[in-house]
């Protein structure tokens, strides 16, 4: 069955090992899905779009103050200071008469809508309230509002999915974020900039005539007439336009828009055509305005406005307007996917070129290769055949959560990469606990079988209770971060579910078969070892120094933080990261800053890095809200484009890094409560007190080291404090587990006794875990003190017992009460010691 499962996962595994022309010669029967390759790999743009509440707020407003009047007239009551402000509609009814009419009229407005977002089925969007004097008023209520902006990510949803579909990309994620927000992430696209363009814009397209009775220049210089706005055309410069407001026939109309060419000029043109309906009231407006111009509008701009010649009755049209073939078509592509509810504004965007994606792939490989390679060198030369074994069930490992990867369809992300090669450390930290304690138990006098299912044994409390800890900050990462963050949290917790069972299936049986077939006799040696067998530091002599200088350092990296503050990246302070490649020699630094000095974007920062050709681009959060952002990359894009190929975008707008900078702290807190919480459970409250201040303490020193060294502190930044506080934790419950024990073998030894002896014990285990993960941590490890003494006394005893003997002498160094742990558990003899000899 372990064998049975480890095939499965390299059969799932190899499909993303293969080119799709390798995959394509392969069997029917075999699986043929890959891993996702997440943008940061591949290219493509992860766009977050969110619904303007206060857009849709105006708009309703507007509408409650349109029914308001349609109502009163109809009922012919005369009414009073109409006005809308806010969320609240207000009029005043002149004739007393008609109070109790208007009171009914108006209160058919506060009726409930049906809605399957709440409970109850059903939400009232206005309020009703009635002052002195016949004033009336209508509020919008809050749940009104947010069925409002629900019923509006709902169909946007569908808006942005028919778009983008239209455009052809090839498996474009589109999902609800939260109640009011829309994620869309397209692979492999070449050109984010339409992408935008097609997602930002409302599309309502309208068809209204031109006021004639006013010119637009009197217009410009007085006031418009009632029920006339001024209007500016897409033309560079705008020209203005005086139109009526009252629409003739909406975009809702439209059933099909498709890119043509005129006949007369061979220009593109866009083709549409009207339902029933809309062919109906089209018909009889340009019957009525034959030989005058109507507009037509989208999202308030002319893009046209021809002379109504004869009546059109057939239901179809052109729309011209100095368009492109690509702009025709965008526009087919907007107004056959419909128009949006409400204004959708970008607050992040995150968008990677193809050729960059081809070198993190690149460089995430390369990394790999040389990691796994080095910790496969470091555990054959540490464990010998052992570490054969180790290695085995570590490629075994890998395989299956590559596996598990492409079953569940999960993205894999550069920093999910990263999440990997941790995960070999991890596995490798896991054989290092076992072999260690297999060689304490053989130290310790047992047998060598006895050693190898003793270490096994002992070993898996310690193995869970680490690897539990790491897990539960990768789940607080997955559920809290946020974007390619995510893939790190994914890999990671799969890597250590994957890892425990390894460790306690795969090696175990590996070891038993070579125990069955080659009926070793004593375990096999490395090349070396790093740490003695037996060790006797005095870690609790150094404790006050050590309390000392971690609270004095730990006082400076506060203080520091409180002082100069650390270098926020974009992910929390907002802004923009624009990454470009010259297209010619190299890139010139100074040109580029000169040129973004005039755009007038407040704090530009230019770097080179990497190789001269590559510039990192830093624009300072804008403060005209989220779409003053894009407003800002677009003019870069324009400045720079000439000259330099986009690799990659990243904007956070102000609301999204606020949102980061909290869920980053709520983060970090809900790790460190729900980890101490399960150190607590599982031992006693003075261990989870000491791991809740051990735990600080790393995560201190580490926010002290990014404000000092001026290193920028992001989404990823977090992401490795949570890593830090996981495995600061794996360490110390490795030392727990060790105490623990020791509590209950020697329970004459004093605490620092104690507890000297647990972290020499454990010494081994955290010099070999820390070089192949290439950590700082506690120091602490696998090992035995007075290893080499236990054994003789335990032979002696067994020979006292046997009546070979009736005394024993021994040398002063073992400690009395380790001795007398050992009499009282066989229960022989009588022990007498004084300074010198026992």
């Amino acid at each position: 069955m372990i064998w049975l499962a480890v095939l499965i996962s390299v059969i799932f595994a190899v499909p993303s090992l293969l080119s799709k022309e390798q995959m394509a010669a392969m069997p029917s029967w075999f699986p043929g899905r890959a891993m996702v390759l997440g943008l940061d790999l591949q290219g493509g743009s992860h766009i977050l779009l969110q619904v303007e509440k206060a857009d849709l707020v105006a708009e309703r407003l507007a509408t409650t103050r349109d029914d308001v009047r349609r109502i009163l007239r109809d009922a012919k009551i005369e009414y009073t200071g109409l006005s809308a402000s806010g969320t609240d509609v207000k009029v005043t009814v002149a004739d007393p008469a008609k109070l109790e009419d208007a009171r009914s009229k108006l209160g058919e407005l506060t009726l409930p809508v049906s809605s399957t977002l709440f409970s109850s089925g059903s939400v009232s969007e206005l309020a009703f309230t009635e002052g002195a004097l016949g004033q009336f008023n209508l509020k919008l209520t809050d749940e009104g509002i947010r069925y409002r902006i629900a019923s509006a990510a709902n169909q946007s949803l569908e808006v942005i999915g028919n778009r983008i579909n239209e455009l052809g990309t090839t498996e474009p994620t589109i999902q609800r974020q939260g109640e009011d927000r829309i994620l869309v992430q397209v692979p492999g696209l070449d050109d984010p900039e339409r992408l935008k363009a097609i997602l930002g814009q409302t599309a309502k397209l309208t068809f209204q005539m031109v006021d004639q009775t006013m010119s637009v220049q009197d217009a410009l210089n007085g006031r418009p007439p009632a029920g006339s706005e001024i209007m500016y055309s897409q033309d560079d410069p705008p020209v203005p336009y005086l139109v009526e407001s009252r629409v003739l026939v909406a975009g809702e109309n439209l059933v099909d828009a498709q890119t043509s060419f005129n006949q007369t000029n061979n220009e593109p043109v866009v083709s549409f055509r009207f339902d029933t309906k809309g062919s109906q009231r089209f018909a009889q407006a340009t019957q009525q305005n034959v030989g005058r111009p109507f507009a037509i509008v989208l999202d308030k701009q002319v893009i046209s406005a021809p002379v109504i010649n004869e009546p059109i009755l057939g239901g179809s049209g052109q729309i011209s307007g100095n368009f492109t073939v690509e702009s025709a078509n965008d526009l087919s592509v907007l107004l056959r996917a419909g128009a949006l509810p409400a204004t959708l504004t970008i607050v992040e965007e995150r968008t990677v070129g193809p050729g960059l994606g081809a070198d993190s792939i690149s460089a995430g490989q390369t990394a790999s290769l040389i990691a796994g390679a080095l910790v496969v060198l470091f555990m054959l030369c540490a464990y010998g055949l052992l570490g054969v074994i180790a290695v085995i069930a570590l490629a075994a490992n890998v395989a299956m959560i590559i596996a598990i990867l492409s079953a569940l369809g999960a993205t894999l992300t550069l920093p999910g990469i990263a999440g990997i090669v941790l995960t070999v450390g991890m596995a490798v930290d896991s054989n290092v606990l076992i072999y260690e304690r297999v060689r304490e138990e053989r130290r310790a006098g047992r047998s060598f079988i006895q050693s190898m299912d003793s270490g096994f044994s002992q070993a898996l409390a310690t193995i869970v209770d680490a690897n539990l800890t790491t897990f539960i900050a990768a789940a607080v990462l997955f559920f809290l971060g946020s974007g390619p963050v995510k893939g790190f949290a994914v890999t990671l917790a799969i890597g250590i579910i994957t890892t425990v069972f390894t460790a306690f299936t795969l090696t175990r049986w590996l070891v038993a078969q070579w125990i069955r077939v080659k009926r070793p006799k004593e375990i096999p040696n490395g090349l070396f070892r790093l740490v003695p067998d037996v060790t006797k530091i005095g870690f609790m002599r150094l404790r006050n120094a050590a309390f000392a200088f971690s609270l004095i350092t730990s006082v400076i990296s506060l203080g520091w933080f409180a002082y100069k503050d650390m270098n926020y990246g974009i992910d929390f302070r907002g802004g923009s990261i624009i990454e470009v490649q010259a297209k010619g020699a190299a890139a010139d630094v100074a040109d580029i800053r000169a040129r973004l000095g005039d755009l007038n974007l407040g704090d530009v920062q230019v770097q080179s890095f990497g190789n001269e050709k590559d510039v990192l681009i830093r624009v300072e959060s804008q403060d005209l809200g989220d779409g003053a952002e894009q407003t800002a990359v677009v003019k870069v894009r324009e400045t720079l484009d000439t000259d330099y190929n986009f690799r990659r975008v990243e904007v956070v707008g102000a609301t999204v890094s606020s949102e980061l900078i909290r869920n980053g702290i709520l983060g970090v807190l809900a790790a460190m409560i729900a980890i101490v919480a399960y150190v607590w459970f599982r031992f006693e409250w003075q261990f989870g007190l000491g791991a809740l201040v051990a735990t600080g303490h790393d995560v201190v020193l580490t926010i002290g080291l990014f404000a000092f060294t001026g290193m920028e502190f992001n989404l990823t930044s977090i992401a490795a404090i949570l890593t830090i506080m996981g495995y600061s934790l794996n360490d110390t419950v490795v030392v727990y587990d060790r105490v623990r024990e020791n509590l209950r073998k020697y329970k004459r030894l004093s605490i620092v006794e104690l507890l000297d002896l647990s972290m020499n014990q454990t010494l081994s285990r955290t010099v070999l875990t820390g070089l192949t993960t290439q950590q700082v941590d506690e120091l602490i490890a696998d090992g035995t003190i007075y290893g080499g003494m236990l054994p003789k006394i335990r032979c002696a005893l067994e020979a006292v017992q046997g009546g070979v003997g009736s005394s024993l002498i021994l040398d002063g160094r073992v400690p009395n009460a380790i001795l007398l742990e050992i009499f009282t558990d066989t229960g022989v003899g009588t022990l007498i010691s004084n300074r010198k000899r026992h």
